[in-house]
């Protein structure tokens, strides 16, 4: 089942509608860019953990930072295993983030949030950032002939 995700398999074949690469890459990023809406969560996320502003805004900080180093640090993986690997991989990151923090929140744990959101979460954020970019460049190239 895993094998759908294999890089040989992000190559487009004849008849491939390459209209459909530009919106499923802005999907991705209208998604993973969620993140830039933390502020929302800052003082529900506050009055939860008695917390300061400051200490609660480090989650976003810390995820911000996790997006820049598994962009730069994985950037290799991404290119040898391919955008469908990456966004599988990127996707089951972020939603394991936010169960993470959930269990932070339900247990008034709030490094357990640091933990889901801000390193799970990271992590699953740059790998989705960079994979739509491969992903828009592989499933647009033709197949070779």
């Amino acid at each position: 089942m895993l094998a759908m995700l294999d890089r040989e398999r992000t190559v487009a074949g004849p008849g491939f509608n390459r209209w459909f690469v530009p919106p499923a890459a802005l999907a991705v990023h209208l998604s993973i860019g969620q993140v830039y809406a933390f502020s929302v969560f800052n003082i529900p996320l506050e009055e939860r953990f008695n917390a300061s502003a400051t200490a609660v805004s480090i989650i976003f900080s810390i995820s911000i930072v996790m997006l820049g180093l598994s962009a730069a640090i994985l950037g290799t993986w991404v290119e040898g295993n391919g955008p469908r690997k990456t966004m599988a991989v990127a996707a089951a990151l972020w939603v394991a983030g936010f169960l993470v923090s959930a269990l932070g929140i339900a247990t008034g744990q709030l490094w357990i949030v640091y933990l889901g959101y801000g390193v799970l979460g990271g992590i699953g954020l740059g790998l989705g950032y960079i994979s739509a970019p491969v992903c828009s460049t592989a499933w647009a190239r033709p197949s070779p002939a």
